[in-house]
């Protein structure tokens, strides 16, 4: 995690700053403000635009009565994914609209599930409350969480009988 954090506060700005360079020795610089500028608006065009589905799918999903996993993932990142075009740079702004339009969502969808599971089991596996709690259904025993296993049966006595 720190390796990441490393790398979104120190280098992703090393690399907005080279690639601004790189397109405005190519086109220009007024071009290029305007390039930025342009990415922008059409950013924060589909982000309300994506926003108010999300918004209206989240709605329907609470009025309906099921729970809005999809929806709520939906809206982070489209929060996420407005920052990052809000954010000047050719860089971010790909990874803006890799969370923002409705075609590319589900796999940022599917690779943030996949981070955070990850995430979460090691941390889960580390605490030091791990062996108190048996593992969920659907997943192994831990070889590692010691102990012996007592078959046997409870037997409950009623003191009104």
């Amino acid at each position: 995690m720190r390796l990441l954090l490393f790398l979104a506060f120190l280098v992703v700005p090393i690399l907005e700053i080279w690639l601004l360079i790189q397109v405005g020795s190519v086109i220009g610089g007024p071009a290029t403000v305007a390039l930025l500028i342009a990415d922008s608006l059409l950013g924060a065009w589909i982000v309300r635009r994506e926003g108010r589905r999300a918004w209206r799918a989240l709605q329907e999903a609470l009025q309906s009565g099921r729970m809005p996993d999809r929806e709520l993932a939906d809206g982070g990142l489209i929060l996420v994914g407005g920052a990052l075009l809000l954010t000047p740079g050719f860089f971010t702004d790909v990874f803006g609209f890799l969370c923002v339009l409705p075609f590319t969502r589900p796999m940022m969808r599917r690779l943030g599930a996949w981070f955070f599971e990850r995430r979460v089991k090691k941390l889960a596996a580390s605490s030091p409350y791990a062996n108190l709690f048996p593992p969920g259904p659907g997943s192994q025993a831990r070889p590692d969480a010691g102990g012996r296993v007592v078959h046997g049966e409870v037997i409950r006595e009623d003191r009104d009988s």
